[in-house]
């Protein structure tokens, strides 16, 4: 661990990182008074965890610190993780079924050092069958393997020809298994849903939740043919639309500016709201 010092935040004493004493003064602007429990428990290590992007990302950079701080808020207190504050920014990007378009999109942003999530928002996980009224459906808890390996039994030549079993190695290497949003109770700062039904299934999911900490979450379509091609070229350009907002020093207040830039460079629409938790 690392050396510690004698610190007075809020109405408490505490022995913490010099790390932690950066991340708990940040946290104080935003919870005003955190009680000594909690605090002391920022920076034990026990905390971290390996299936946290977030901590993944914090981990990386040799912050111990400010990941343990990070999972904690994340799981027990339900506080944001702010990218004003250095945080990497929290990014889900939403589907049909989590396969082509945000794991694609996951892929990428993944490289660019994003804290991010994909997801989808389908009742089951839907791929293209041998005609186009049998499609394959699966549950979202059946992992990519298993699904790789049922349509490699099914028609090796069919699934390898049109691309299916290629984007299945390609989605296993990333995570396990598709998840479905409307399960997820994770914040995020930024969601990107790529094509219109799909926005309106997340801010209709979002509007449906109580409100518990009043965290504002952009929701921003991004409009995506659901093909491999252009699953690639739309993940780059969400790519390019987080790196600008992780940028912003007002993020509430320069997206509207921002995303009417995209527009004009683009030539396509971004709508745009947001919601909160």
């Amino acid at each position: 661990m690392y050396e510690t010092e004698r610190k007075h935040i809020g109405t408490h004493s505490l022995d913490i990182s010099p790390a932690g004493l950066t991340a708990a003064l940040v946290l104080e602007e935003a919870t005003e008074d955190l009680p000594y429990c909690l605090l002391r428990s920022l920076t034990d290590e026990d905390i971290l965890s390996p299936e946290c992007e977030r901590c993944k990302h914090l981990w990386a950079g040799g912050c111990r610190g400010l990941t343990g701080i990070c999972c904690f808020l994340v799981e027990n207190l339900k506080l944001p993780v702010r990218a004003a504050a250095g945080w990497p920014l929290g990014v889900a990007v939403v589907c049909s079924s989590t396969q082509t378009r945000s794991v694609e999109a996951h892929k990428i942003l993944n490289k660019r050092g994003f804290s991010f999530r994909s997801f989808g928002t389908g009742t089951h996980v839907k791929l293209p069958g041998p005609a186009p009224d049998k499609p394959n459906v699966y549950d979202f808890r059946t992992t990519y393997d298993q699904v790789y390996n049922d349509l490699l039994r099914k028609d090796k030549e069919l699934y390898t020809q049109n691309g299916i079993l290629h984007m299945l190695d390609r989605n296993k290497r990333i995570k396990p298994r598709p998840e479905r949003f409307q399960d997820c109770r994770d914040l995020f700062d930024l969601i990107l849903p790529c094509e219109e039904r799909v926005y309106d299934q997340v801010v209709e999911d979002l509007n449906s939740r109580e409100q518990e900490t009043c965290q504002p979450v952009h929701v921003v379509n991004v409009d995506i043919q659901d093909n491999h091609e252009e699953a690639t070229l739309g993940a780059f350009l969400i790519c390019e639309l987080c790196q600008c907002i992780q940028h912003t020093e007002d993020m509430e207040n320069e997206v509207d500016e921002l995303l009417q830039e995209f527009e004009e460079k683009s030539g396509r629409a971004f709508p745009h709201t947001v919601g909160f938790y």
